[in-house]
């Protein structure tokens, strides 16, 4: 749906075009964000990204606004509409990614909280329970609401790690006073309880990790070495051609091994596409449409 389209019922149209105008100004910073070479430019676009993007998202009824323009930029709505989550990397010259973030609440006053990736200093990440100070960063494409005593989410995203690794992470999403907090003991597997799920392998892999609601499911790549004297370094690891996953029971993801994912519904694969490829997608399809 056209970005008018899906607000018109809640903004005016002086309101509509103020956020177009911003959603303009966002999409050149992003494109430097990820095509420039130069790591200081990066970084100065982030920051006038960051400021600006914090104006805008403090603009009445930006909530409703989808700035789907903004290909380099994750932006997902929880299933109930209460909040979403904004999301962009910039890459370091070593390979290595710093995540950048926002939970922007759907409320009258539009409260809104930043993310900083706190990645690097969390020593035990699967076990740490943080809050959006100390972020786990990762671009998200999946928001699963669960219902259970303590209502909370369960986010799927895209971590990226190095130019050797790439990571995945099934994360948790609660709220605590009204504030998010991230991390939640409820993954469990393997004569262990997780409050996160990370996966590492090799850059050159794809790996699947997608939820199947018709069977509260979130399936994923098994992964392993491509020999066994390379057990313990992920950098290597790959699909192996079998799938595992969590299953949802009662409030909590009860690891599940050796799926059949013929009885699997819909096989389509929620792959994250890095912002970069993206990119060279977008110019790729702009010369194409120029030469015709």
């Amino acid at each position: 749906m056209a970005p008018f389209a899906a607000v018109a019922q809640h903004t005016d149209n002086a309101g509509l075009k103020q956020l177009k105008f911003y959603e303009d100004s966002l999409k050149k910073l992003a494109r430097i964000l990820v095509d420039n070479d130069n790591a200081l430019e990066r970084k100065n676009a982030n920051y006038t990204f960051i400021k600006t993007l914090v104006g805008v998202l403090k603009t009445p009824d930006s909530f409703h606004y989808p700035f789907d323009s903004l290909k380099n930029i994750s932006i997902v709505n929880a299933p109930d509409n209460k909040f979403r989550i904004l999301a962009w990397h910039i890459m370091n010259d070593d390979g290595s990614y710093r995540f950048y973030g926002a939970v922007q609440m759907n409320t009258v006053n539009l409260q809104l909280f930043p993310l900083e990736d706190y990645s690097p200093l969390l020593k035990n990440a699967e076990d740490s329970v943080t809050d959006n100070r100390k972020w786990y960063g990762a671009q998200y494409y999946k928001i699963i609401e669960v219902t259970a005593a303590t209502p909370y989410y369960v986010l799927l995203g895209w971590k990226g790690n190095t130019i050797r690794s790439t990571k995945k992470v099934i994360d948790a999403l609660s709220f605590k006073n009204g504030k998010p907090q991230f991390g939640l003991p409820v993954f469990d597997g393997n004569n262990k309880t997780r409050s996160r799920v990370i996966f590492e392998y090799t850059r050159q892999a794809s790996m699947v990790l997608r939820y199947t609601h018709q069977q509260h499911l979130i399936v994923f790549d098994h992964l392993s070495p491509p020999e066994p004297k390379l057990k313990g370094k992920p950098e290597t690891y790959g699909p192996d051609m079998t799938y595992s996953g969590y299953r949802l029971k009662a409030g909590r993801w009860i690891y599940t091994d050796n799926l059949d994912m013929r009885n699997v519904p819909d096989a389509s694969d929620e792959k994250y596409i890095d912002p970069k490829q993206q990119a060279l997608l977008d110019r790729d399809a702009a010369i194409k449409n120029k030469s015709h």
